[in-house]
């Protein structure tokens, strides 16, 4: 596009590319234009309202915002939603927390989005498993989505914790004195593999973990 960037078109062709986040860089390349030319129209259309800067860089239409959970897999990369989020989400808490919570293996950060938190906690490489690639309320496998995987940003899709990891994640936390142990956390009989919850739970390899989800 090496005409006057208008902002009407730019985003009908973001909305038609399915580009839900973007940054500088991702702009550049999808409309043809100079980091200079770029830089002034994402900064402009900020104070115009078009777009919505959720972090230096990284920019979604504000007419069209991406989902809150979009928006965690996307701010801070790689990064999964679990903890209490994620446990919230299957029912296993009664209550969204106030934040979107995320496992990465990267440190650990936080976000302020449109007064949302985004948190990020660290787990071990190791243990970066167990999640699902989710859009619009179906949940689906992640055989055969690498695709996907590779570009949630351009799909409304995220990952979410599978439920026994989500926990699994939450309890390690316990375990390490940096969450308390929420007493309304509810599991219904017979939801929860077992196994599962034994396999997350040992890719930690932390004994007090373990013991604690033998006695779930």
């Amino acid at each position: 596009m090496n005409t006057l960037l208008k902002p009407l078109q730019i985003r009908e062709t973001l909305l038609q590319k399915r580009v839900r986040t973007f940054t500088t860089h991702d702009f550049e390349n999808i409309f043809h234009v100079s980091p200079t030319r770029a830089k002034y129209f994402l900064e402009t259309q900020v104070d115009e309202g078009l777009l919505s800067r959720l972090k230096k860089g990284m920019y979604a239409l504000k007419t069209d915002l991406p989902s809150g959970e979009e928006i965690a897999n996307n701010l801070y990369r790689p990064s999964y939603i679990s903890f209490e989020y994620a446990l919230a989400y299957w029912g296993i808490l009664p209550e969204m927390p106030y934040a979107i919570t995320s496992a990465t293996t990267k440190p650990t950060r936080e976000f302020i989005v449109n007064n949302v938190a985004f948190t990020y906690n660290t787990i071990k490489p190791e243990a970066y498993t167990g999640y699902e690639l989710t859009r619009t309320n179906t949940r689906t496998s992640l055989k055969g989505n690498k695709t996907l995987l590779n570009n949630i940003s351009d799909t409304g899709a995220f990952l979410m914790a599978e439920p026994e990891k989500a926990l699994v994640d939450y309890l390690y936390f316990v375990t390490l004195g940096k969450k308390m142990e929420n007493d309304r956390l509810y599991i219904e009989p017979g939801t929860l593999s077992r196994s599962k919850l034994m396999k997350y739970a040992r890719l930690y390899n932390r004994k007090r973990l373990i013991d604690l989800v033998k006695g779930l």
